[in-house]
């Protein structure tokens, strides 16, 4: 075992029971839980995170009754039939040494169904459905659903229950003045605020009884208006430890909240701070959460003694194996959670299967194997960016002979460029991760290699796999060859650019390329925390007097001047990450970017560029245009059907398809692929 990770791999002793490291694989609702037909698929994600040496599991969401549910017909643990399908989750988890919760969420107001119900009748920004106020009668009736589903839980074979208390749903709005308005029992200060909370805690502990975990995750920081201080998230967690909890666990922010929590452009470990204030005043062991995805956070954490445990949900489903390889001292071969959230959140809140973009076999276990080839084929692949990587290591990884062609000094593709963009650091650490696959399963590298077809056929290839990506598409009007004239790679590469500048196009290359221009070249990346504290005004006092720890926002001043344009009349912005797109168009809103739809491009001047906009002829006197308008897929080296060729061809990732750069599609395709070859 690793020296260098001893905290992180140091058993936690509760009493009656011992849990073998300081991990926690968090909560993320994959889908597979609201359906008993799906649980096969469900036990074998979760048993290959246990036999990846993650310490403590906690599932998606189940509900405790009908108006929590999620999603209608959401998964559940309210009768016994529920139990049996539990119990192949529990099997596979404990097979390999693991504890497992069974995560208790009652959806309240965040319902995406009729039923919902909340502390106070007042609708969600994010749901359709506005709730009704709770009576007492349903409010008791909750509090023995708990403890009903908490007791099922035991007999299904779970080691415990999280009570889920964060991210804005029903325990946090009763919690939080920001949704309860309440003037009985259940509302006014925060001794009637909690009390819903605190009995249903007493009612599974007296259901349950002492040995079997009870854990409580409580929002510690809820950036909403009206949101609690920390005094009064104090106050909860000393309660809740008397009320018979035997884990703290911690969230941040509502979903609601208009502060980033987890995308990748906030900082590793940024709210550590508000866990270890919390911790100075409980005895029960506290769980740190939010971008934490390295072991070297993690480490630092808690040997620090900010908390007792770190809590990972992304970062396990990109890298089942994270906490054996850390235990090996195989740290760089960890595949890094990048917090873009493309396939684990925004499908969750798309109600699709989560999964992962680093990692498409996530929530897949059973679908896409990598079995080891009884006929070992020489593979050639062609082009190392992230499709043609995938193919190549997993191809290789299943015993074939690959050689990967790159035409460029540098493997990687377009995520070169995406790793320069304020917020995208971490797209370095999918590089790397490919990197070390390449090396480690045998992939015959080939850089500064342009191949054609005849060189491929001359090498006796069996299996080609076209993989060459993309091209800036360019802007085709007058005067668009002018030197002031530049792509969107060129610009990312380093490019001068002037201060008044027009971005042509705004998909998700036009809102990059318009952050990567706000800020100056020299600055630090990452950016440091209390920069980005101040710029999305989160109070860094972890003891913090503001409502829901929140203050003014101190936005620098830009250093361009940015119009941001599209063709369409759509907002701006409408087709980015359902769960990230919100923060790329706050930071251009907030930091002046003029954005405009529905614009002719007429022709480039001496004097800027000249566009159709609402009927009328408008110059924009810009210094540079750059055109953000889209790819053409690069696949010349494919054969037209009809002709005869020695190898089968296959194509993959921007080259098949270049509609937009989807690095979640390019690494599955390249996978899938690879895995039938």
């Amino acid at each position: 075992m690793s020296a260098s990770y001893a905290h992180i791999l140091k058993p936690l002793h509760l009493g009656f029971t011992t849990i073998k490291n300081r991990v926690v694989m968090g909560s993320m609702h994959t889908g597979l839980e609201d359906r008993f037909y799906n649980y096969p698929k469900l036990a074998a994600y979760f048993g290959e995170r246990a036999k990846g040496g993650v310490g403590l599991i906690i599932t998606g969401g189940i509900s405790p009754n009908r108006q929590g549910w999620l999603l209608p017909a959401g998964g559940t643990m309210n009768t016994l039939g529920d139990i049996a399908p539990h119990r192949l989750v529990t099997h596979a988890v404990h097979k390999h040494g693991a504890k497992i919760l069974m995560q208790i969420l009652h959806a309240g107001r965040y319902g995406y169904q009729p039923f919902v119900v909340s502390s106070s009748p007042i609708k969600s920004p994010i749901s359709p459905f506005k709730p009704r106020q709770m009576t007492e009668k349903q409010i008791l009736q909750t509090i023995a659903d708990y403890a009903y589903t908490a007791k099922l839980a035991k007999r299904a074979g779970y080691d415990g229950v999280e009570i889920m208390g964060s991210e804005g749903y029903l325990l946090n709005q009763f919690l939080s003045r920001h949704v309860n308005q309440r003037q009985d029992r259940w509302g006014g200060d925060i001794q009637n605020r909690m009390r819903f909370s605190l009995e249903i805690v007493k009612a599974i502990r007296e259901a349950v009884g002492e040995k079997f975990i009870i854990c409580f995750r409580l929002s510690l920081l809820d950036l909403v208006h009206d949101g609690n201080t920390m005094s009064e998230v104090i106050v909860i967690a000393q309660a809740l430890e008397k009320a018979g909890i035997s884990l703290l666990n911690t969230g941040i922010g509502w979903h609601e909240a208009r502060i980033p929590t987890i995308v990748t452009s906030v900082p590793r470990a940024a709210f550590v701070d508000y866990t270890a204030e919390v911790k100075k005043h409980v005895s029960v062991p506290v769980i740190a959460s939010n971008r934490i995805n390295m072991p070297e956070t993690a480490e630092k954490i808690l040997a620090s003694g900010q908390a007792d445990m770190v809590q990972m949900a992304r970062p396990l489903l990109a890298d089942a194996y994270w906490v054996n390889k850390t235990a090996t001292n195989r740290v760089d071969e960890i595949n890094t959670c990048i917090a873009c959230n493309q396939a684990c959140l925004d499908h969750t809140f798309k109600n699709q299967r989560a999964t992962c973009l680093v990692n498409p076999r996530a929530a897949y276990e059973t679908e896409l194997v990598y079995v080891k080839t009884k006929k070992a084929k020489r593979i050639a692949v062609v082009g190392a960016g992230v499709a043609g990587m995938s193919a190549a290591t997993v191809a290789a990884s299943r015993g074939h002979a690959v050689t990967l062609f790159e035409a460029a000094a540098e493997v990687g593709g377009q995520f070169n460029l995406a790793k320069v963009v304020p917020g995208k650091e971490e797209f370095h650490e999918t590089i790397r991760y490919f990197k070390v696959q390449i090396e480690k399963t045998g992939v015959e590298l080939r850089l500064n290699t342009r191949v054609n077809r005849e060189q491929l056929e001359r090498e006796g290839f069996d299996e080609v796999i076209v993989a060459t990506g993309v091209i800036p598409r360019g802007l085709k009007i007058e005067g668009s060859d002018a030197p002031q004239v530049l792509s969107y790679a060129e610009v990312l590469r380093g490019a001068p650019v002037g201060l008044r500048v027009a971005v042509i196009g705004a998909g998700g290359i036009g809102f990059d390329v318009s952050e990567y221009l706000l800020k100056p070249e020299q600055q630090p990346q990452p950016l440091p925390l209390a920069d980005w504290q101040r710029e999305w005004g989160i109070d860094p006092n972890p003891h913090y007097y503001s409502e829901g720890g929140m203050q003014a926002a101190e936005v620098e001043a830009p250093v361009r001047q940015i119009y941001l344009m599209q063709r369409k009349t759509t907002t701006l912005g409408a087709g980015l990450g359902k769960t990230s797109g919100w923060v790329h168009r706050a930071q251009l809103k907030k930091h002046a970017v003029k954005m405009l739809r529905g614009v002719q491009y007429k022709a480039v001047t001496d004097e800027g560029l000249w566009i159709e906009s609402n009927g009328h002829d408008q110059l924009l006197r810009v210094d540079t245009i750059v055109v953000c308008a889209g790819q053409e897929s690069v696949k010349d080296i494919m054969p037209a059907a009809e002709q005869n060729t020695l190898a089968k061809y296959h194509i993959i990732g921007g080259a098949k398809l270049a509609a937009e750069l989807d690095a979640k599609r390019a690494i599955r395709e390249g996978a899938e692929l690879a895995a039938k070859l």
